[in-house]
């Protein structure tokens, strides 16, 4: 009965985001059953083929091992704080880890080598592979195909860079697709923090959270469409064609180098975001709790429970669910994944904790919504008034496409 309301609530959520979109446009049925199909395939096939899930148990080993690369550099810079042995006796276990000095730097070490796999042409082959597919499956252009698929293993602001040169011209519905994707995926740098953070409640976490980013892939694609479908506003002149990934380094030492400069910078842009968010974010609730008597998470979670159910979610959990899917929202997934990681799972079963894993995987927040517009603004300032307005659509987008991949996994993944 929990995978029938699973497969129920994925269509529901379709339902919601043409609902959101104001119900007077045409439902785009070719893209509706396109992407329906695409995400169940894509779940079917990644948590249930053997060779494929042989496949990501071994990306859990890679990402593991480099997961202790990282530490032996952490543990010579920064001694015992970087996960070097302590000099002392802990007292209470779990103590002597710090967020910043052992699971931030995994974020230097995968954006060289991000850089390095870009120039030498192996993530673009990808990329082109996944863009391949989108195009075929929802008709769209090369470059809103190919800035979609770059999202599963890049953020929302560096896919939209990929095709700078065609982003004033993509017509206003693939622009929302673009932004949409962009929040309703994660990064492959934070990938490896996450996974590392949810290997003790997570089985196979890396494996599962590319899956997550995978599935969302299509996902952002078709609740984009629902809200705004393709066809419906005035075309943009001079519609882009296929595009190809810019050569951006030359040679592999300036990519590890740049890359390392690019994966710095991003450390510290998350450890501000994580202090300043956090900060107001409490700064909030305590204006708001002696009134209301609730958090800001809370308040958001009591409007995620009827999600939670529609993703599979048993009534014993879905106030869990529903709370950390607002905190979510109102701060970044970065503190869910670390309240469901340190919480030991958060009480909740097998399989409600991977709907939630799911559910969680993409920078749907406020803040990443910032972010993008200021990133995309910058790089394409003749469309500002579009990408501003698209904002707020986005962040419901790219959420909604994330709880429903939380319902693919929900309707493949018995109780």
């Amino acid at each position: 009965m929990l995978q029938l309301q699973s497969g129920l609530g994925l269509l529901a959520l379709a339902g919601l985001a043409w609902v959101l979109g104001g119900c007077r446009r045409p439902v785009p049925w070719r893209i509706l059953g396109a992407g329906l199909a695409l995400q169940v395939t894509l779940g079917a096939l990644l948590l249930h083929l053997p060779p494929l899930r042989a496949a990501f148990d071994r990306l859990g080993d890679a990402f593991a091992a480099l997961s202790r690369a990282t530490q032996a550099g952490t543990s010579l810079v920064f001694g015992y704080l970087g996960g070097a042995p302590l000099p002392f006796d802990e007292v209470r276990p779990g103590g002597s880890f710090i967020l910043f000095f052992q699971a931030l730097p995994l974020l230097l070490v995968v954006g060289a080598l991000s850089a390095v796999l870009f120039h030498w042409r192996v993530l673009p082959l990808v990329v082109r592979g996944l863009a391949l597919v989108l195009r075929r499956a929802f008709g769209l252009s090369g470059a809103c195909g190919f800035s979609v698929a770059a999202n599963v293993f890049i953020g929302m602001v560096e896919a939209p860079l990929l095709i700078r040169p065609w982003l004033a011209r993509l017509a206003t519905p693939e622009l929302f697709m673009v932004m949409a994707a962009g929040l309703a995926t994660i990064s492959g740098n934070t990938m490896v923090v996450y996974a590392t953070l949810l290997a003790p409640v997570v089985p196979d976490a890396a494996g599962q959270l590319l899956v997550a980013s995978l599935v969302s892939a299509p996902a952002a694609v078709l609740v984009a469409a629902m809200m705004r479908p393709p066809g419906t506003e005035p075309p943009t002149p001079g519609e882009a064609p296929a595009t190809a990934a810019p050569r951006l380094y030359e040679s592999t030492l300036d990519a590890l180098v740049r890359g390392t400069a690019d994966g710095l910078s991003l450390l510290l842009g998350v450890m501000a975001c994580l202090i300043v968010f956090v900060a107001l974010v409490a700064l909030a609730n305590m204006a708001v709790e002696p009134l209301t008597g609730w958090s800001l998470q809370a308040l958001a979670g009591l409007g995620f429970r009827p999600v939670a159910w529609l993703m599979g979610v048993p009534p014993e959990h879905l106030a869990t669910v529903g709370t950390s899917l607002g905190v979510r929202l109102v701060v970044n997934e970065f503190v869910a994944y670390l309240d469901l990681a340190t919480g030991g799972g958060l009480g909740l079963d097998t399989r409600s904790r991977l709907i939630l894993t799911y559910a969680l995987c993409g920078f749907a927040n406020l803040g990443s919504v910032g972010i993008m517009l200021g990133g995309m603004t910058a790089m394409c300032p003749e469309r500002k008034a579009d990408i501003l307005r698209l904002g707020l659509p986005a962040l419901a987008a790219g959420t909604l496409a994330c709880c429903m991949t939380g319902a693919v996994v929900g309707l493949m993944t018995p109780p």
